[in-house]
């Protein structure tokens, strides 16, 4: 079986955490699977790079600022691949354009045209790990590109489909999609399996545990997506297809503090619902500022200091 995992920085942030997150891949691989681990740059690094080159430049060239960025994912590749050596596993690492990743021409959004992935199949031929550096590609100038926030779980989920990859599997710091942020609601309920609707409604209304274009491109290509706690074991949550019957009427609530939103995500999140919502919060002392529906998706606009309160009254109302 050929597995893709990918692991966030958080996972990666020191060598302790680097260790454990090599076990999982041993464990993988001892299981007989192919394997391709996919990772982000460790802990807080690509903020820092940022922050240094705006030190530099206050404009820095987008052209450079994806050749520095880069570097972030390209180093954890590379200590991911030594460390699985010391556990004995034969690994290699690549960048994006060594493992066959093209992109468009935009640098710091870069949408991927196409992937080659012959190294890499070379590479799991021979029975080692291929680690590769996510967020990022190759433009048809050669010239290194990136692909935005978020962007190594789009390359996970990329490389996955072009391999035909039987299993994509996405380790974070949480251990599954919950009904709402569990660090801001305590009560919030994990979800064993998502469709990929919902799912795409919540990343694009300010959850973060999956990047939106990860999630469009699994539901392009009906790549179910498994989301994993690198921390501790568990069965997390099953990103794929539902039927209608199979998915609840309202699966989640999320927030975004720059819009200073609340939606509620679900098919029955409708106008009816969304004049319910509004009535609750004016009656606790919350000013609804604005409104709007789609399809599956009711979004809420209050104060900046209501934000939070907003959310737990709606978490409430539609989860219990």
């Amino acid at each position: 079986m050929l597995i893709v995992q990918k692991f966030g920085g958080s996972s990666l942030a020191d060598p302790v955490r680097l260790r454990r997150v090599a076990g999982i891949c041993a464990e993988a691989r001892k299981r007989g699977n192919q394997l391709v681990a996919v990772v982000s740059a460790a802990g807080d690094s690509t903020d820092a790079l940022l922050e240094t080159a705006h030190k530099i430049h206050p404009h820095p060239p987008l052209r450079e600022l994806d050749a520095l960025m880069a570097t972030g994912e390209q180093r954890s590749a590379a200590l991911m691949a030594i460390m699985l050596e010391s556990l004995g596993h034969a690994a290699r690492s690549f960048s994006g354009w060594q493992a066959g990743i093209h992109t468009d021409t935009r640098h710091g959004e870069a949408a991927i045209l196409r992937i080659e992935p012959r190294r890499l199949l070379e590479t799991l031929a021979e029975g080692k790990i291929a680690v590769v550096a996510g967020f990022q590609g190759v433009s048809p100038r050669e010239d290194v590109t990136t692909l935005g926030r978020g962007g190594s779980d789009t390359t996970a989920v990329a490389l996955a489909a072009a391999l035909e990859a039987e299993r994509c599997e996405i380790y974070t710091d949480v251990d599954g999609i919950y009904t709402a942020d569990p660090r801001l609601l305590p009560d919030a309920r994990l979800l064993r399996e998502i469709d990929y609707r919902d799912m795409l409604r919540l990343a694009r209304a300010g959850s973060q545990v999956l990047h939106p274009g990860s999630v469009r491109l699994a539901m392009d290509t009906g790549l179910p997506v498994h989301l994993l706690s690198s921390f501790r074991a568990g069965e997390g949550s099953l990103v794929r297809a539902l039927s209608e019957a199979e998915r609840p009427a309202l699966v989640g609530v999320t927030r975004d503090e720059a819009r200073s939103t609340v939606t509620v995500v679900g098919r029955a999140a409708d106008s009816g619902l969304r004049e319910e919502l509004s009535r609750q919060l004016e009656q606790c002392g919350i000013p609804v500022r604005g409104s709007s529906e789609e399809e599956g998706c009711v979004t809420l606009t209050v104060a900046p200091a209501q934000l939070l309160p907003a959310l737990e009254l709606c978490h409430r109302a539609v989860i219990g």
